[in-house]
C-alpha cells in the first residue's frame, strides 16, 4: 500500500505533538479566592478543549489539536491539586500574602500592586507574584521601611 493512503503519521511526527510540560515553580502554591477560581475555570476550559480534540475522528488531527490542551489539563489539575487558598491577614502592619501595597521608589515614581499568587500575577491589572522580588523584598516590612532591590530604594508607603 502506498505510504499515501496511509492515516497514521511516522512516530517522529507523533512526538512532535507531544508538548513539554508547562514549568511550575518549587515555591508554595498560594492563591487568593479569585486565584482559585481562575484555575479551576481555566482547568475546566483546557478539560473541554481537550474533550473537543478527543471527539475527532482523525488520529492526527486529535494529535495536533490534544497537545495544547492536554498540557494544560496537566498543569492545572496539579496547580488545583496543590493551591493552598490563603485569606488577606487581619493585619495591616507588615506586608504579607493578599495585601495590596504603594510604594515610592527613589527616583518619585508612586507604584501600588496586590500580592497574588503566581499563577494570578499581571503587573498590567496591578498584581504581582508572591515570588517576585519585589514581594520578596517587602514581605515582613511595614509604613515606612525602605529596602534596597536592585541598586534602588524603595518605601512602603502604604498596607491595605
Amino acid at each position: 500500500m502506498s505510504v499515501a493512503f496511509v492515516k497514521e503519521e511516522s512516530a517522529e511526527a507523533a512526538s512532535e505533538t507531544v508538548l513539554p510540560p508547562r514549568p511550575i515553580s518549587g515555591r508554595i502554591n498560594l492563591v487568593t479566592e479569585a486565584g482559585l477560581a481562575m484555575l479551576r475555570d481555566e482547568l475546566a476550559r483546557a478539560q473541554q478543549a481537550l474533550d473537543a480534540a478527543n471527539r475527532l475522528e482523525d488520529v492526527n488531527e486529535k494529535r495536533r489539536q490534544s497537545a495544547v490542551p492536554l498540557r494544560d489539563v496537566r498543569y492545572f489539575a496539579e496547580r488545583v491539586r496543590t493551591a493552598q487558598l490563603t485569606a488577606a491577614p487581619a493585619t495591616t502592619d507588615v506586608v504579607a500574602f493578599a495585601h495590596t501595597v504603594t510604594v515610592e521608589r527613589a527616583d518619585g515614581r508612586v507604584q501600588t500592586f496586590r500580592i497574588v499568587g503566581e499563577d494570578e500575577a499581571n503587573p498590567s491589572e496591578g498584581t504581582i507574584s508572591h515570588g517576585s522580588p519585589l514581594t520578596l523584598a517587602l514581605m515582613g516590612k511595614g509604613v515606612g521601611d525602605v529596602v534596597r532591590l536592585g541598586g534602588q530604594e524603595i518605601e512602603i508607603t502604604s498596607i491595605a
